[in-house]
Order: C-alpha cells, then sequence, then structure tokens
C-alpha cells in the first residue's frame, strides 16, 4: 500500500481548508500517509529536516499527531511538537523558523469528526499542493504509536503573544474589560495573557473540559444569549472567542452582539490601512461600497483560494490582507504599523481583527454604524448531504426567477456560480447556496439592507428547501 491508495480508501476527503473526516476513518495508517504524501508533495521545493506539529482540544488529536510524526519518522524527518495551540500560531511560528507544519484540528465541526490542516514553510497550502498530496505515491510502513514520544515545546504560544504584544504600547489596553469565553478552544490558555500584556483587565468565562463546537458562522441562540448577559453583567468592552483551532474569532462589543466576520474583517482592514483586499464571495458587499480599498477581488470560498489570489494583488500593492465570513483573516505582506513591523500571516487568525477593533477609542457600535449599511446572515442545513445539496443548487440553477418568486422577494438581476448559487434581486438583496466543504451541510447565506431582513431570508430560504426537498 502507498500514499495514493490509502488516502483513496480512507473517506478523509479536502475540503475548503484542510482534509477532514471521521474520527474513526482517521487511523494511524491514514494518518501517517497524509504526513508522508505532504512532505514528499514540497521536497522539491522545499529544504527541510524537521516539521511542526500542534493539535486542538479534541480527544482524538493527540493520537491523531502521534501518528503524523511515526509517518515522518520513516522519511527521517524529525518532529517539533508545540501542543494545544491555535493554528495560526503554529503556522506563524513554523514560518518564523522556514519549516513546513501540520495542525490536527476539525475547526468548528463535531467532536467525532478531525481533520489536518498543512503548511509550506511560506504559508498554507494551495488547491494545487492539495492535489499534489492526494497524488504522491509513496509506501508507507506498519505504524507502531508506542515508539512515537513527542516532546511539548512551548515556543509557538511564546512567539504568537510576542507577535502581538509588540505590536502595541503595554498599556494601550488600559482601562478595557475583556471576557474571554474559553469553552474548548485551542488558544484558551494564550488569550488571557496576551490581552493582560497589553493592559487590559480579563475576565475568563465559560471554559469547558469537553469539546464545543463552535461555528463562528452559525452562532448558536444560546451563545448570542450568552454573549448579551456576560456582556451587560459583567459590563464589558469586548467579548473575544474564536471557534476550536483559533483561526475563526468570534468577538462582541459592548453592545453584547456577536459582529459578523466580515464586518470584523472590514473594520480591521480599514484600521490597518489595507490597499488591496481577496475576500470570498460570500462575504459583505460593504467593502466595495465603502470606498476604503484600490482594490477588492472576490474568490471561492475557502482560505486556500484567498491565498492564491494574493500572489497578483502584492505585486501591485504594498499592503494586501483578505478575510473571510467566518472572520478568518489572512495577511499577505509585511509592512509598518504604529512604526512598528508586523509580519505577514498568510492564513487564518483570529486575534487580529479583534485586537485592532478594541485598541481603538470609538466604540464598537460607532464603529459599525460608520460602515455602509448592508447586512449578512447565514445558517446551515445539518445532515444534509453534499450530493443532494450539489443536485438542489443545479436543480435551482436552472429557473432561478422561479426560486425568487417564492420566496417573495423580488425579480432577478444577477447569478454568481463562483462558488455554489449566489441571487441578487433588483432591490440588492442576496441569497447564497453552497455546500459545505467541511461536512455534510447546506450553507445559506443572505444580504439585505437590515439585519432583521437579512437573518429573515436565511430562515425563508431554508425553511422552503427543508419543505420541498425534505
Amino acid at each position: 500500500m502507498n500514499t495514493r491508495n490509502i488516502i483513496e480508501q480512507s473517506g478523509i476527503a479536502f475540503g475548503t481548508s484542510g482534509a477532514r473526516g471521521l474520527v474513526v476513518d482517521f487511523t494511524p495508517q491514514v494518518c501517517a500517509a497524509f504526513s508522508i504524501a505532504f512532505a514528499h508533495s514540497i521536497k522539491d521545493k522545499f529544504s527541510f529536516k524537521t516539521i511542526a506539529i500542534a493539535i486542538d482540544n479534541r480527544p482524538s488529536s493527540f493520537e491523531i499527531a502521534q501518528a503524523c510524526a511515526a509517518g515522518l519518522q520513516q522519511l527521517n524527518i524529525d518532529v517539533v511538537y508545540y501542543g494545544v495551540v491555535p493554528t495560526p500560531a503554529l503556522a506563524y511560528t513554523a514560518m518564523q523558523d522556514d519549516m513546513p507544519c501540520i495542525m490536527v484540528t476539525g475547526s468548528h465541526i463535531p467532536f467525532d469528526r478531525n481533520g489536518l490542516k498543512f503548511y509550506r514553510p511560506d504559508g498554507e497550502i494551495t488547491k494545487q499542493d492539495e492535489l499534489a498530496i492526494l497524488s504522491a505515491e509513496v509506501s508507507v510502513d506498519n505504524i507502531d504509536l508506542a515508539n512515537v514520544n513527542l516532546v511539548q515545546s512551548g515556543k509557538a504560544s511564546e512567539l504568537y503573544i510576542a507577535r502581538y504584544t509588540t505590536l502595541f504600547s503595554s498599556d494601550v489596553l488600559a482601562g478595557k474589560k475583556i471576557g474571554i469565553y474559553e469553552h474548548s478552544s485551542a488558544g484558551r490558555d494564550i488569550y488571557r495573557t496576551l490581552f493582560e500584556q497589553l493592559g487590559a483587565q480579563v475576565i475568563s468565562l465559560g471554559r469547558s473540559e469537553q469539546f464545543i463546537p463552535i461555528d463562528t458562522e452559525a452562532v448558536s441562540e444560546e451563545d448570542k444569549e450568552r454573549a448579551r448577559k456576560w456582556v451587560s453583567e459583567l459590563q464589558l468592552d469586548m467579548l473575544f472567542s474564536t471557534d476550536g483551532d483559533g483561526d475563526r474569532p468570534l468577538v462582541a462589543g459592548e453592545d453584547g452582539e456577536w459582529l459578523r466576520g466580515d464586518i470584523l474583517g472590514l473594520l480591521c482592514s480599514q484600521a490597518l490601512s489595507i490597499e488591496a483586499l481577496a475576500t470570498p464571495v460570500s462575504c459583505n458587499t460593504a467593502m466595495e461600497l465603502s470606498n476604503e480599498f484600490q482594490e477588492v477581488v472576490r474568490t471561492k470560498i475557502g482560505s486556500p483560494y484567498v491565498i492564491e489570489a494574493f500572489a497578483a494583488l502584492t505585486e501591485k500593492y504594498s499592503q494586501v490582507a483578505g478575510f473571510e465570513a467566518n472572520g478568518g483573516y489572512l495577511l499577505a505582506s509585511d509592512f509598518e504599523f504604529n512604526g512598528r513591523l508586523i509580519k505577514a500571516l498568510p492564513t487564518r487568525d483570529a486575534v487580529l481583527p479583534a485586537l485592532m477593533l478594541i485598541a481603538q477609542d470609538k466604540l464598537f457600535t460607532e464603529l459599525k454604524a460608520s460602515l455602509p449599511q448592508r447586512y449578512t446572515a447565514s445558517d446551515r442545513l445539518k445532515d444534509f448531504a453534499r450530493e443532494k445539496s450539489a443536485k438542489l443548487i443545479a436543480d435551482l440553477g436552472e429557473n432561478p426567477s422561479e426560486f425568487l418568486t417564492s420566496l417573495a422577494i423580488g425579480t432577478l438581476k444577477a447569478v454568481c456560480t463562483t462558488d455554489g448559487l449566489r441571487l441578487t434581486t433588483q432591490s440588492n438583496e442576496i441569497v447564497h447556496l453552497r455546500p459545505s466543504g467541511n461536512a455534510p451541510e447546506l450553507r445559506c447565506y443572505a444580504e439585505s439592507e437590515s439585519e432583521t431582513k437579512a437573518q429573515a431570508l436565511v430562515e425563508d430560504v431554508l425553511k422552503l428547501i427543508v419543505e420541498t426537498r425534505g
């Protein structure tokens, strides 16, 4: 058996960012095959003798990391292990050390699933790199985890904290009270230290030893109410949280309302004086309407597509960034901010956008009010097979006007098939459907002139689909 055979038979597949699947399918042999294929796929482009590995807090993650390390041992590649840290902390540290890395995480999906994210020494892999991993044919020996001893280093945590504490003065957050909803986030033992070193008063909230799958694009009503209660009772200036691996932020201001990820990204980009942006097609059109950026490129959904768009933009502009609807922020360029150098981090990050907002003197509600008043909402249908989603989207694409008529939201203005089916009406309301790249789910995004209308539109679309398609 070689890597290609093992991966093809595993049931594990690449999604919008990384390989994902059921924990039971991540056997030691499969994990080893992925790590071996990854190392093999980049060996002609980069020189390395070591690969860094880190994990999230899922019960299955450590054993998967051991299996990945065992596979790399077969190639005589050393492993440095950073333990439980956010994905961007691992990626940033590995980039500084000019080495590849592997993050064991299923991000926001349920704990019975897991995943692997791969990074070259220069950042997150592309879709072409994914194909190279899948097509590699390298032999895999039997895996014995008993011979794998992962000794944890604290370097990634230290460098990640220093990345941001050196960007500002040590009292920039003095007088600010920040709550951290820790749940089971991979960064929960880092965030408190980071914000405290910048002068904030920090309160830890909601820590859980059971894995909690937080999805920043589909925040539960329980978490919405929890945010309002915490912010009100504790008089917080900001409530901060992330998804499972700490690359997607969840941020609420003094009003206790979670900010949409694309609004958070837009406000962060303004604060950084970004010149050009790459963002998925699902993000709020307020970025174009704001007239703040010299160029905005729209991509398919998934950080690899955003990263691919960076190549052309960085040839023309010195300050380039990107973000997704989930709030993950990607920095394509090294540039000066506050008289200090901030280095590129071309993978999703949760800390930078939150920090850029809380470091300002303005209230979050003031910052939001300064933007063009366009509102987005999103949700999903769980246990909705990808094949079923694809057929639904194909059927609706044959007569999108009829679909809009059934929703009673106006006539068709434009159709976009960059990723799924995105329909715009004459009154500039938007409905966007696509299969999730990470799980058997159908994603629905909507945009309108009010938050209430956007949310209602998502609910109406999903209700109609359930009623007509089951």
